[in-house]
């Protein structure tokens, strides 16, 4: 067991199995409001140093992935967000694809703000440690076959344009503002999500005339319109045909139920395979959705202004540029989006899951 110059603090230390797997790496995102030097401390002592890796700055991220790859691990566990985990999977299947190799499963410790691909494999934010000892001991039988969305040229489980991704570029704006004074620590994880809601994204969404308008166009097979159980409804909506035209405060894509903090924005987002939900919001009225917090973290709230499709590939285009967000990280301000079923799928180990005794 590697240990650590802390033993004085009160980090559980974890032994190993005898003959745990030596061929899995974790690799951490320093940038991350949990990984803290106790954390990190916490993981060496179970991985061998050489498989622990540390990133501060995205130029780093593609030297070790290359790493990863002549290395031939089998297993990569991502520390940090949903924006860690598909920062890591492109890079790594870029790298397998063109040497070309299998690329490795991957594993997640749940350890970001947003956690929606951690929630949907059940790592628990609160015992990344044990989940990562369990793994190595054995004791997690699950993999599962996590399909991806293309979207601006990048793989991920989710990806939204609208109010979603406002918010994440205002809780930037307030991180950075508040970085390097007696208050930093106020503007980051959900403490700087309530301030930058609270301070931009409500009063900038209230003062707003309208919504965009917006045309969503079915580009892949056939497409269903869902209702609020999400069963299909109506007739399918084939190639090349409306989707939906009309005010937008809200287009995203998903594979995954959540979208980190508990919520579960997509509840039928694995109901049909090779399909992601597409939701469509034309309008978000404030003090309903006030009232009804219980029912949208748990996936039951309906509203006339909310539009569910089960599709392939869909081409989105607004009168005006729309923020974006790809795996909960902000991408720009788009007038035209298209999210599409990535070839191919990812093995991510299901904590929910254990091994066969």
């Amino acid at each position: 067991m590697l240990r650590t110059n802390h033993d004085h603090d009160s980090t559980p230390r974890w032994q190993a199995a005898p003959g745990a797997p030596s061929g899995v790496a974790v690799l951490l995102n320093g940038n991350a409001k949990q990984v803290t030097a106790r954390v990190r401390d916490a993981i060496a002592s179970v991985v061998p140093t050489e498989n622990l890796f540390f990133t501060s700055s995205p130029h780093e991220v593609g030297r070790i992935a290359e790493h990863v790859i002549e290395r031939g691990f089998h297993t990569v566990f991502t520390g940090g967000g949903d924006g860690t985990f598909v920062a890591w999977v492109n890079r790594i299947l870029e790298i397998a694809e063109r040497r070309p190799v299998a690329p490795p499963r991957f594993g997640v410790l749940a350890l970001g703000t947003g956690n929606a691909v951690a929630e949907m494999v059940g790592a628990d934010p609160r015992r990344h440690t044990s989940d990562l000892v369990r793994y190595l001991r054995g004791e997690v039988g699950g993999i599962r076959r996590l399909p991806l969305i293309a979207c601006a040229g990048r793989r991920t489980p989710f990806a939204g344009v609208g109010i979603d991704a406002a918010i994440l570029n205002d809780y930037n704006w307030v991180k950075d503002r508040l970085a390097d004074t007696v208050l930093a620590g106020l503007g980051t994880g959900a403490t700087g999500y309530g301030l930058a809601i609270a301070m931009r994204s409500a009063p900038r969404y209230l003062m707003e005339r309208r919504p965009g308008y917006c045309e969503a166009v079915n580009g892949g097979r056939a497409a269903w319109r869902l209702d609020a159980g999400g069963n299909r409804i109506g007739r399918p909506v084939e190639h090349g045909e409306l989707l939906y035209a009309g005010p937008c405060a809200f287009a995203a894509a998903s594979t995954v139920p959540y979208y980190g903090l508990g919520l579960k924005c997509f509840p039928f987002a694995e109901r049909t395979a090779g399909m992601f939900q597409l939701r469509l919001a034309a309008t978000l009225p404030v003090a309903d959705l006030l009232l009804n917090l219980p029912k949208i973290f748990s996936g039951e709230y309906a509203h006339a202004g909310i539009h569910d499709f089960s599709a392939e590939r869909v081409q989105i285009r607004f009168e005006r540029p729309m923020p974006l967000q790809i795996g909960g990280d902000a991408e720009g301000w788009p007038d035209e989006i298209t999210f599409a079923m990535a070839p191919g799928a990812v093995d991510v180990v299901d904590f929910a899951r254990r091994a066969a005794a």
